[in-house]
C-alpha cells in the first residue's frame, strides 16, 4: 500500500554568522559547512545560506529562505556579529530560528548571540539556543529537538483534518473550535458526508474487497468476523481512503459512537500504516493530538480513554480496536471480532506493545487551545479491556495525576505515541505562542 502522508522531515537553513574584523570571522564558512552537513546526517533537508557578514548578504539569504519555503534557520555563530543580520534575513522570511554558539575566548560569539536574544524576545520571534561545539553530542540532541518542533510547526499549518459526521454528543471537550484551532495550531477542517462515504463503500465490488478481507484475515492470529462485515469494513477503508486522497487530509475522524462501531475500526487501523491517522468518536482535536506524535516519532499512535489504575500503579487507555497491527506486542495476540457493546462489525483487538510512550490531549479553550502532556513508559499487558490496551507506567503516582487533570479540565481522551518527544512539544508550543496553554504534571 502507498503511504500518503510522508513523515517529517523539516527543512532548514544554515549560515553562518560573524563580523570581519572579529577573531574567527574567517571560520564562519566552514561551520557553517559542518552544521549543514551535520543535520543532513540526522535527517533534514539542509538549504545552505553560507557565510553571512552584511545586511545585503542577510537580505539575499531570506529571500532564497521564502523561495525554499524553509521551515527554520540554524545560525552558527563564528564571532561577535551584529544583531541586525538575522532581523534583515528574518523580515524576509519569518521563521523560528536555533541560535548555536561556539566556543571561543576571543571570539565573543556567545555575546553575539545573547544581544540577538535580547532584541528576539523583544519581537517575540520564537528562537531556540545551543551552545557547545557543533560535534557535541549533547548540543546536537538539543538542536534535533528544537528544529523537529519548528517543521512540527510548519507542517500543522498545512494540515487538512476530516471530520465524518459529529462529535459525540456529551463529550464536548472533543468539540473542535475551528477559529481557534487554525488560528493557534494550524489545521483546517474538512467536513465529510458520513452518507455519502457509506454510498461509495456500498459500491465496492466482492472482486475489490475480498483480497483485502482475505489479506488482512491471514495477518491475523483469528478471526470471529463474518465474512459480510468484513466486507464492509472494507468497503469502508477504500471509501476514507478514496477521500483522503480526493481532499488531500492528514487525519481524519468519524463520529462512530454508536452506529458506526465496529464498522470503520478496520480502516482506522489500516489507514494508520499509510501514515494517516484517524481518531475515535469525532474528536478533531484528537485526531491533531494523533498526527503530531505521528510526525514526532515516525509511528502509527493511539486513540484512547484514560481508564483505570491497576493496583501497581499503572494505567489502562484503550479504545475499541482500531489500531495499527504494528502497535501489537505479538502478532500471534491479534484477532478479529465484532465491536464491544454493539456486537457489530470488525476490529482488531490485541494488547499493545511496551516501550517509551508521549502522551497528549488537546481541547480547546474560550481563547485557544490547551495541550496536556505526559511521558510515561509502557509495559505488557494481558486483554484486560476488550480492545487495544495500552499499560503505562508514570514516574508520578496515579492519585496525584487524576488530581491534576480534574483541576485542568483535560478530558478523557488521550493520543499515545511510542517515544519520549515531551522536549519537542515543549518547543513547538513555545513556538505556538499564548494561543496554545501547555500544562504538564
Amino acid at each position: 500500500m502507498n503511504t500518503l502522508s510522508q513523515p517529517l522531515r523539516p527543512t532548514v537553513a544554515v549560515a553562518g554568522l560573524s563580523s570581519p574584523l572579529e577573531v574567527g570571522a574567517d571560520q564562519a564558512p566552514a561551520l557553517a559547512h559542518g552544521l549543514g552537513a551535520l543535520l543532513a546526517e540526522q535527517g533534514f533537508d539542509v538549504v545552505p545560506l553560507g557565510a553571512i557578514d552584511a545586511p545585503a548578504e542577510a537580505r539575499a539569504a531570506g529571500r532564497l529562505c521564502a523561495e525554499r519555503h524553509v521551515d527554520a534557520i540554524a545560525c552558527v555563530a563564528a564571532s561577535w556579529f551584529e544583531d541586525y543580520l538575522l532581523v534583515d534575513m528574518l523580515e524576509e522570511h519569518t521563521v523560528p530560528v536555533l541560535l548555536w554558539s561556539t566556543p571561543g575566548m576571543e571570539t565573543g560569539a556567545l555575546c553575539g548571540s545573547q544581544q540577538l536574544t535580547s532584541y528576539l524576545k523583544q519581537l517575540e520571534w520564537p528562537y531556540g539556543c545551543v551552545f557547545g561545539p557543533i560535534e557535541d553530542p549533547a548540543c546536537v540532541g538539543l538542536a534535533q529537538d528544537y528544529l523537529l518542533a519548528a517543521g512540527l510547526k510548519s507542517r500543522l499549518r498545512r494540515a487538512r483534518i476530516g471530520l465524518a459526521g459529529q462529535r459525540i454528543g456529551g463529550m464536548t471537550h472533543t468539540a473542535p473550535n475551528e477559529f481557534a484551532l487554525k488560528k493557534a495550531i494550524g489545521p483546517r477542517v474538512v467536513p465529510l458526508d458520513v452518507p455519502v462515504l457509506l454510498e461509495r463503500a456500498a459500491e465496492f465490488t466482492q472482486e475489490q474487497t475480498m483480497p483485502l478481507w482475505r489479506e488482512l484475515v491471514g495477518r491475523a492470529a483469528t478471526s470471529r468476523v463474518p465474512v459480510e462485515d468484513g466486507r464492509d469494513s472494507m468497503g469502508i477503508y477504500l471509501a476514507l481512503r478514496e477521500t483522503v486522497a480526493q481532499e488531500g487530509l492528514d487525519a481524519l475522524t468519524v463520529g462512530c459512537y454508536p452506529y458506526l462501531m465496529g464498522r470503520v475500526c478496520i480502516a482506522g487501523s489500516l489507514l494508520a500504516d499509510e501514515g494517516i491517522p484517524m481518531a475515535c468518536e469525532g474528536d478533531v482535536n484528537g485526531a491533531v493530538g494523533q498526527l503530531m506524535l505521528q510526525l514526532l516519532t515516525g509511528r502509527p499512535t493511539h486513540c484512547t480513554d484514560w481508564l483505570n489504575p491497576l493496583e501497581d500503579g499503572t494505567v489502562i487507555f484503550t479504545h475499541c480496536g482500531s489500531g495499527s497491527f504494528s502497535l501489537a506486542e505479538r502478532q500471534s495476540d491479534i484477532t478479529l471480532a465484532d465491536v464491544r457493546l454493539m456486537g457489530q462489525g470488525a476490529c482488531a483487538l490485541f494488547p499493545a506493545t511496551p516501550g517509551p510512550v508521549t502522551l497528549l490531549s488537546l481541547v480547546g479553550t474560550g481563547s485557544g487551545y490547551q495541550c496536556a502532556l505526559l511521558e510515561g513508559e509502557a509495559v505488557s499487558t494481558e486483554m484486560v479491556f476488550r480492545g487495544n490496551p495500552v499499560r503505562v507506567r508514570f514516574a508520578r503516582p496515579v492519585s496525584e495525576l487524576i488530581d491534576w487533570i480534574h483541576a485542568e479540565g483535560i478530558g478523557h481522551h488521550w493520543m499515545i505515541g511510542y517515544g519520549h518527544v515531551a522536549t519537542a512539544v515543549r518547543h513547538w508550543a513555545a513556538m505556538a505562542g499564548p494561543a496554545v496553554k501547555l500544562v504538564e504534571a
